[in-house]
């Protein structure tokens, strides 16, 4: 394997960004004694426009084209995402060569009284920038206010702790990284809130045919049984081809010598949510995903999808 001697990792500048790019950079230099590792901290449009719902101004996208846009023009030699931001199609010319495994997949809820989803006072002012998680919470407590909450995890937490909300809602893996699991009330179980696709993965994206690059990041970090699980997540997404204003949720799970994938579509109110799960063997994880897709069309997902696009 030829090594390179030198890389560049594009990162955003949050907390949360800066461990996952420093955990993947320790990463690289315990499998490459002596190499290079510097990071190129980029903000994205996803940082600067904290004042509007993600879904209306582009998605979760916004945090990941500037910085495929650093890897276009050489500036950087791989990029780290959360898996979850990364939309179902890449820039032209980037590929995604390795996943890390997975951290807890769940979301999270946090507030400042020891409270479950089911126990909040009634009306209760609830925080989240996803319209996932609105859904589901609304089937659930449909007398909840949701409300909007951008921000990075530690901005999110201090909202919370000012009384802007009386419980926010945060995807527990970034708790976990950042050692703020303690501000976890309640980990929200598969049944409540069915997590993001790839939620709780990290993702290294990398130019096309760099090799040397490509052989170095799978050494360090790839993690094959989590890499077929997020195949079938993103083949659901795909397949639904839904904007980021429909709440879509997928999460795979493994069953006696292969995998069980459960997916949801709903509108944003929570009046209206489909479910569904197919099973199958590891080898067909992007069949899975097309297939729990054509099932949730059948139930009616379609017209959910047309709704939400308006």
């Amino acid at each position: 394997m030829s090594i390179p001697s030198k890389v560049v990792i594009a990162t955003r500048g949050s907390a949360l960004a800066l461990w996952q790019a420093h955990h993947v950079k320790a990463r690289l230099e315990a499998v490459a004694p002596g190499i290079e590792v510097t990071l190129n901290i980029i903000k994205t449009s996803g940082d600067k426009i904290l004042d509007v719902p993600l879904a209306k101004v582009g998605g979760k996208g916004l945090f990941v084209k500037e910085i495929e846009q650093a890897l276009v023009d050489n500036e950087a030699d791989l990029a780290v995402h959360s898996m979850k931001d990364v939309p179902a199609e890449l820039a032209p010319g980037l590929t995604l060569c390795a996943v890390s495994t997975r951290e807890v997949p769940w979301d999270a809820l946090c507030a400042r009284a020891s409270v479950t989803v089911e126990t909040l006072a009634q009306g209760a002012k609830v925080g989240t920038s996803s319209m996932r998680r609105q859904c589901q919470l609304l089937a659930k407590r449909p007398d909840l206010q949701i409300a909007m909450l951008r921000g990075n995890v530690p901005t999110r937490l201090k909202k919370l702790d000012d009384g802007e909300f009386e419980a926010i809602v945060l995807a527990a893996a970034g708790l976990h990284r950042l050692g703020l699991a303690d501000r976890i009330t309640q980990l929200l179980p598969l049944e409540l809130s069915i997590p993001a696709v790839a939620q709780g993965v990290l993702a290294i994206e990398i130019r096309d045919g760099d090799t040397p690059v490509q052989d170095l990041i799978r050494k360090a970090i790839h993690d094959e049984p989590t890499y077929a699980k997020m195949l079938a997540e993103r083949a659901f997404l795909a397949k639904m081809g839904g904007s980021c204003q429909t709440p879509l949720a997928a999460h795979a799970v493994d069953e006696a010598g292969g995998l069980k994938l459960i997916g949801m579509c709903g509108m944003p109110d929570g009046t209206r949510i489909l479910k569904a799960e197919v099973s199958g063997v590891v080898s067909d994880a992007q069949k899975l995903g097309v297939a729990l897709g054509e099932e949730l069309l059948r139930q009616g997902a379609a017209d959910i999808l047309a709704a939400t696009k308006l």
